[in-house]
């Protein structure tokens, strides 16, 4: 075959095969066999090699992966990628439409399934697949188009040559997601612990033969610059898509009223364990074009649209029986082991039960039938026992009065719900202390995390916190364990390394001193500035900061009391960590002196970023919202707090005049 036929047959077995995997992946009607399909397949790769001067890599050959990058690209989205106000009954959907209807006179409503995945926005030039960005904070995401591209529905090529951006959701099918934990089960690899969760890892795989092994699927639901090609409503657009043979859900409905969205909701909700994907709720959206811009948005949400949040799953199970573990500060917490059931699109075998004291008002006993839930949808617990299905078998649970690891006698103080084991030797206290220490929120030495140091706790490299930092002494043992290369154990080293320059706060906060949080580690950072200052102060010191109260005071002399604590911190001293901090600065500004709320979720902050921006400005901030409030700053889904500022009268502030406020001083 001379070089001009080979070329005619590459393009046509090119568009064959798009138009094949669009039959199969897009309308699930295949019109030839798998047989057939891999005969043009087996044929274009064959001439591909052949004639490499035509290569493509949106080719349908190369959507198998490959591709392997030594990390990924930050993209600033050219329009931002909003998050929806949420919905939680039908009342805020009445109030929402109430909204939607004061400014426009007769809403129309395109009603969609949320899918539980990961936001991406896929962009299109000249008819070709270009790029590939996730959500990201919003502002801000990563080119991951050499992973979506191995999704086999997303079309590598469109009939548009003018510019397309598209939004939508990728996840993992129940199948694919049973599947694959099927795989690492057997490998004795860690279980994803549900579909978002696995595709979210799939798609930050630096090797895109990973992501296309782990069979990935896209809806995609809007067209952002429909408006500019002359579509003028939702609906429209999510045809136009179609005819692109983009892939939309056709699990839809246009909804004129309330009532009409109800019924969506309630006949999706009953058919939601049968669909073949994860969903977490439905999205209502104005379908004109013309009516959205009228909206217009938030400062994170669009005004045009919100998403109706499914309530928490409730399931019935059996407790098979109550164990107790042992937290860094010796706290002993009971947990229920379960019979697995799946809620909320994961198999759940054990929930937490709290205390001694939530046991009893609950009446939760071994072998009852139990109903159990998800808090946020996150965090199994025991809802309540079934006690109408006893037969007499269950046991009332005695709550053991001896550590379940070291056996010293457990103790509850005063006051409190919980037991403590108060044997500092107990291992379980010391493999939890070093974990705590080496978290985000304090040391943050992020290689070293909770498996690694149980694994090195086994092998008898970490006994005690100041054993991490002598890690680098043991490179010899530490390469001979399986699953360290030099690579990782130099990473790990630097990390630890990197850790010596972390905050006094941080530091405090490490320890894990009982009653010792963020808040509480910050402040005495800010007082005392020095570690040694903090071990020399006495009572008074101590309860004389404001929100540092004789409890936590108490606690932090009983800690600096004991020998072996300050032998620790003479340790880390010696060792090169940080144990001092400059005194703050306060910035005059129109923040000082007043006392500032933050609600809601902001876009350009994490909360703890704000709080201490504020605090740099001479504010104080609290966690609640009174008549004493000064400001309240808010972001998306504010909220109840944003309620109850305006009905005591209290200055509102929304994120993005906060930012243009900043920017004034820190000009």
């Amino acid at each position: 075959m001379d070089q001009d036929h080979a070329e005619k047959r590459i393009m046509e077995l090119r568009s064959i095969l798009d138009r094949l995997s669009y039959e199969y992946y897009v309308l699930d009607r295949p019109s030839v066999s798998d047989r057939e399909y891999d005969r043009y397949y087996q044929e274009l790769l064959a001439l591909e090699q052949e004639y490499p001067q035509f290569f493509d890599a949106h080719s349908p050959t190369q959507r198998v992966g490959g591709t392997v990058l030594e990390g990924f690209t930050k993209v600033t989205h050219k329009r931002m990628m909003l998050s929806l106000g949420n919905a939680y009954n039908r009342e805020d959907l009445e109030n929402f439409d109430q909204r939607v209807r004061n400014e426009v006179a007769h809403p129309h409503y395109v009603v969609e399934l949320k899918i539980d995945g990961l936001a991406m926005s896929i962009l299109y030039r000249n008819g070709r697949f270009v790029q590939a960005v996730t959500r990201g904070d919003g502002t801000v995401g990563e080119d991951v188009s050499h992973n979506v591209k191995t999704i086999p529905s997303i079309p590598m090529h469109i009939d548009l040559m003018e510019e397309v951006e598209l939004r939508g959701e990728v996840y993992m099918p129940k199948a694919s997601f049973e599947h694959l934990n099927a795989q690492r089960a057997a490998q004795d690899e860690e279980l994803f612990a549900n579909p978002r969760n696995a595709a979210a890892g799939s798609i930050r795989q630096l090797d895109s033969a990973i992501a296309a092994s782990r069979k990935l699927e896209a809806f995609w639901y809007h067209f952002v610059n429909a408006s500019e090609l002359g579509i003028t409503s939702h609906h429209e657009a999510l045809r136009k898509m179609e005819q692109l043979h983009v892939r939309t859900n056709p699990l839809r409905r246009e909804c004129d009223n309330v009532d009409q969205i109800w019924a969506f909701i309630t006949k999706i909700s009953e058919q939601r364990k049968t669909l073949p994907y994860e969903i977490d709720g439905i999205v209502i959206k104005l379908d004109q074009l013309s009516d959205q811009e009228r909206m217009g948005y938030t400062v994170k949400t669009p005004r045009w649209a919100i998403a109706y949040k499914f309530p928490a799953e409730e399931v019935e199970t059996k407790l098979l029986d109550i164990v107790l573990s042992v937290g860094r500060t010796g706290r002993i917490t009971p947990n229920a082991v379960l019979e697995p059931v799946r809620v909320a699109g994961t198999s759940v075998s054990a929930a937490t039960l709290h205390n001694e004291d939530m046991i009893k008002q609950k009446d939760v006993r071994i072998l009852d039938h139990v109903v159990i839930r998800k808090a946020g949808d996150i965090i199994p617990e025991v809802v309540r026992a079934l006690s109408e299905q006893r037969d007499g078998n269950q046991i009332p649970y005695v709550f053991p009065t001896q550590c379940p690891i070291c056996g010293s006698t457990l103790v509850r103080f005063a006051d409190e719900a919980n037991h403590y084991c108060v044997n500092q030797d107990c291992p379980a206290r010391v493999v939890e202390s070093m974990i705590h220490f080496a978290s985000r929120d304090a040391m943050d030495i992020d290689t070293l995390g909770d498996k690694k140091i149980e694994y090195l706790h086994h092998h008898g490299l970490l006994h005690t916190i100041e054993d991490i930092y002598h890690l680098k002494e043991h490179e010899e043992q530490i390469l001979a364990l399986e699953g360290f290369q030099k690579k990782s154990f130099d990473k790990l080293i630097q990390a630890i390394e990197t850790s010596k320059q972390r905050p006094l706060e941080d530091l405090i906060f490490g320890l894990g001193i009982r009653q010792v949080g963020k808040k509480a580690a910050r402040l005495l950072a800010k007082k005392f500035l020095s570690m040694d200052a903090l071990i020399a102060a006495d009572i008074d010191d101590l309860v004389a900061i404001k929100d540092i109260g004789e409890i936590t005071a108490q606690s932090l002399l009983a800690f600096f009391g004991e020998q072996r604590n300050l032998d620790l911190i003479t340790q880390l001293k010696e060792l090169g960590v940080q144990m001092s901090t400059e005194a703050e600065v306060i910035q005059a500004s129109r923040f000082t002196g007043l006392t500032v709320v933050l609600t809601g979720t902001l876009q350009h902050f994490k909360r703890n970023e704000a709080k201490a921006l504020l605090e740099r400005l001479g504010a104080k901030v609290s966690g609640s919202i009174s008549a004493k409030t000064d400001l309240l700053i808010y972001g998306e889904s504010a909220g109840s707090k944003l309620g109850k500022a305006m009905e005591l009268h209290v200055e509102t502030m929304d994120e993005e005049t906060f930012m243009k406020e900043v920017a004034a001083y820190e000009a």
